[in-house]
């Protein structure tokens, strides 16, 4: 059975410190590169750690953990000082989050006093059959095929769902724009197609974030707006406008941290 424990219990482990005042020759140090605080990582699927270090021999281990809320949900394995460790399989029983954060910490250093760790900012993990487990439970009961979860959801991460258009484009390949509307004020947004992941924690301003999209043209599209922050004026507003060369769609989404509003839209026949 897993064991959850406090990083702060084991900030020996777990958090970045300050060298002791008795230590003696060259600081290490390691620094995490990827995660970082726009990485995604999904389950089911490998995650991969990049890194890159001081005075740490090639030859030495690094091992790293995987933190939320300041506990250890996984360790992720002991691994060669070489800066990078593909293929890592993360634990199916970890939920959706965005408070996740990898913790590496250098094994057997030279000076026992001071040992290099880092924590890095905190990233999101989206787990689909997590998630429509978790929406069973509460009532909302989704196909049992989690990747390809009804476009008319009600809830995702205990956030309502609320859809305001319905729209119809002649192609399946289309371009997204989204911008700050009104007084840029902070707000962080990702946005989701289809439950997954096409914008990811994006720092709104008035110049605008674009990228291409392709819909599934035998179903339904969702395209909602997340809220990872309420900036200095809640909530979060965004402009958006789609279109497939010939036609475009300017709308405006709202999102908070209990609800998403949200488009469908479809490919024309």
């Amino acid at each position: 059975m897993k064991v959850h424990f406090l990083i702060s219990f084991c900030s020996c482990i777990c958090f970045l410190g300050q060298a002791n005042v008795f230590q003696t020759g060259q600081k290490s140090s390691i620094e995490i590169i990827s995660p970082n605080a726009s990485t995604i990582w999904n389950i089911p699927g490998p995650a991969k750690i990049e890194w890159k270090t001081s005075n740490i021999d090639p030859a030495k281990n690094i091992r790293f953990f995987l933190a939320r809320n300041d506990m250890v949900v996984q360790e992720l394995g002991t691994f060669v000082n070489n800066s990078v460790a593909n293929g890592i399989k993360l634990a199916k029983n970890i939920g959706s989050g965005d408070a996740y954060q990898v913790v590496g910490i250098e094994l057997f250093p030279d000076n026992k006093f001071q040992v290099a760790k880092f924590a890095t900012p905190y990233f999101s993990i989206r787990n689909a059959a997590s998630d429509a487990r978790k929406a069973q439970r509460n009532g909302n009961v989704y196909p049992q095929n989690t990747e390809s979860v009804s476009p008319t959801r009600e809830v995702f991460e205990g956030r309502k769902i609320s859809y305001t258009k319905e729209l119809t484009f002649a192609s399946k390949n289309l371009k997204v724009a989204i911008w700050d509307h009104g007084r840029q004020d902070g707000d962080i947004v990702s946005i989701y197609l289809n439950g997954e992941t096409i914008i990811a924690k994006h720092s709104l301003t008035y110049r605008k974030k674009k990228i291409a999209i392709e819909l599934d043209p035998d179903k339904s599209n969702d395209l909602f707006l997340y809220a990872h922050n309420l900036g200095n004026s809640p909530p979060n507003t965004v402009s958006i406008e789609i279109t497939d060369g010939n036609s475009s769609e300017n709308m405006i989404l709202n999102s908070d941290l209990k609800s998403c509003e949200a488009v469908l839209i479809n490919v024309k026949k």
